[in-house]
């Protein structure tokens, strides 16, 4: 465990103790998914991710990490990149060969896909703690628990002999220590620093009001949409007046394409309660001036067409009405038009 100067902390994550409770743990971590054909061929998958933001992927073929923003590599040299590919390249070569070498002796039957995620986790408190945790096809196996290997209930006997086995794997155990207990906290906070431009930034919400399919007879599905809001943390709930609706359902929160998030909340009520309820949108770019949108019926299809047609109608009449009385006047006999000038 790691444990941080508060002040730095306070740099790096600002609003960690907001009276909301937006901000909760940081982390980095590596998703490594690993296919194996037969007993000589494997695929190897990498990527690195700050939270819900990828900041990296691995390229398999030349072994070397590929950076998807700026700030990826955080205060690092050149030649401290070029030392981390090498020893997670180290690290990937060694885990494919002992898991080849073993495979037969676990029961381990091709072709088969091992997942595993691994990292380390920046508390509001200021400690930094690793984990890593693996599965194979998408059930629980196994994870560490500070360097020990614990199997999972759902591994069975398999994840028992298979982390009895890893343990006598001397070398991958120390290369994985390293890359999990020295190189990712201070990675996690180089990344923090380096990024911190665009980790602290605040985009305000966009918010708006539909109604979704009717959950049935005299029923309404009321939705509030909030999109293009950063940082992640956000509160949306349906309300009547001050008081909250418990029945309000919140969608995943969704990325948009601009690293931006996407959040929906709905409500199921009969429609004669519509009436008065109001959705209420809290975020920390808003600064405390919350958003409150009213729900009010929508005008329906049939009103909306006829307030369009009946100006149009008039209009056309009254141009009707000028082109006929021009066209009598233009008919007129000549002797009329003479004598209307006479007249004059």
């Amino acid at each position: 465990m790691l444990l941080l100067p508060f002040r730095l902390l306070a740099v790096l994550l600002p609003g960690a103790d907001n009276e909301d409770g937006f901000q909760g743990t940081t982390s980095y971590h590596v998703i490594q998914i690993t296919s194996f054909v037969n007993s000589t061929w494997a695929k190897n998958q990498g990527s690195g991710w700050l939270d819900d933001l990828q900041i990296h992927s691995w390229d398999g073929d030349s072994g070397t990490a590929i950076f998807l923003k700026p700030w990826s590599k955080g205060n690092l040299s050149d030649e401290e990149v070029a030392e981390l590919d090498i020893l997670f390249g180290d690290y990937i070569f060694r885990f494919i060969q002992q898991i080849q070498a073993h495979a037969s002796a676990s029961h381990m039957e091709y072709p088969f896909e091992i997942q595993g995620i691994a990292g380390c986790e920046l508390h509001s408190g200021g400690s930094i703690v690793s984990f890593l945790s693996g599965a194979v096809g998408g059930l629980d196996f196994l994870r560490f628990i500070n360097d020990t290997c614990v199997p999972s209930p759902e591994g069975g006997t398999r994840a028992q002999q298979a982390c009895t086995l890893i343990m006598t794997f001397h070398g991958l155990i120390v290369t994985g220590k390293k890359l999990l207990f020295e190189i990712c906290p201070r990675f996690l906070l180089s990344v923090l620093d380096a990024g911190k431009a665009e980790l602290q930034r605040q985009v305000k919400p966009e918010a708006w009001l539909s109604s979704g399919p009717s959950p049935g007879p005299g029923r309404l599905l009321l939705v509030c949409h909030v999109s293009g809001f950063y940082p992640k943390p956000m509160w949306v709930m349906w309300m009547r007046g001050e008081q909250e609706q418990p029945d309000t359902q919140h969608s995943d929160l969704l990325p948009n394409a601009d690293w931006t998030w996407y959040l929906q909340a709905t409500l199921d009520v009969a429609a004669g309660e519509a009436a008065g309820l109001s959705c209420r949108v809290k975020h920390s770019s808003l600064e405390g001036r919350d958003i409150i949108l009213h729900w009010r019926q929508p005008i329906s299809v049939a009103l909306i067409c006829l307030a369009m047609l009946v100006p149009s109608f008039i209009l056309l009449l009254c141009l009707a009405l000028w082109h006929m009385r021009r066209r009598s006047y233009h008919n007129m006999p000549e002797s009329s038009t003479c004598l209307l000038f006479h007249l004059e």
